[in-house]
């Protein structure tokens, strides 16, 4: 029977991505991005941004519940991102009833933490750096907004 379901995802999203394990993650979220996350069977949303940044989505909680997606939201300071936010953000995916989808303003945050998680579950220290380098590649960066990432990825 034919569906008017929306099955694809919507790439136009700030550097979406769909990972191999299924979970999908991007940047900033627009108004109209909680309806599309739920059209491809989002059921929850995990957002590693800070509300008080200027491209946050206002009211991001209310707009995800009005869908139906639960939410979860860690707020990691760019400049200073630890491993408890990194521990926190394991505890919230393995607690989260998927499908997943995990964001912050540029997928920067996101990606690298995604990195930690792969290397300690056992990933090629290759190929999870080719997976955060689709986004952004801290480790080989010079610009000072990296270095507490650069930081964070090699302890």
């Amino acid at each position: 029977m034919p569906s008017d379901k929306v099955t694809t995802d919507p790439a136009d999203i700030c550097n979406w991505q769909r990972r191999p394990d299924g979970i999908t993650t991007s940047g900033r979220l627009l108004p109209g991005d909680p309806a599309r996350l739920a059209a491809i069977g989002v059921r929850h949303v995990i957002n590693l941004a800070l509300d008080s940044h200027p491209e946050a989505l206002a009211d991001e909680a209310a707009l995800l519940a009005q869908q139906g997606i639960a939410y979860t939201h860690i707020p990691v300071p760019f400049d200073a991102p630890t491993r408890d936010h990194v521990a926190a953000f394991e505890a919230a995916l393995e607690a989260a009833e998927g499908p997943v989808h995990v964001h912050c303003i540029m997928n920067y945050r996101v990606t690298a933490f995604f990195y930690l998680l792969d290397r300690a579950r056992g990933l090629p220290e290759q190929e999870a750096a080719a997976r955060m380098a689709r986004v952004w590649d801290p480790p080989t960066s010079d610009e000072p907004a990296a270095q507490p990432w650069k930081a964070l990825l090699q302890g």
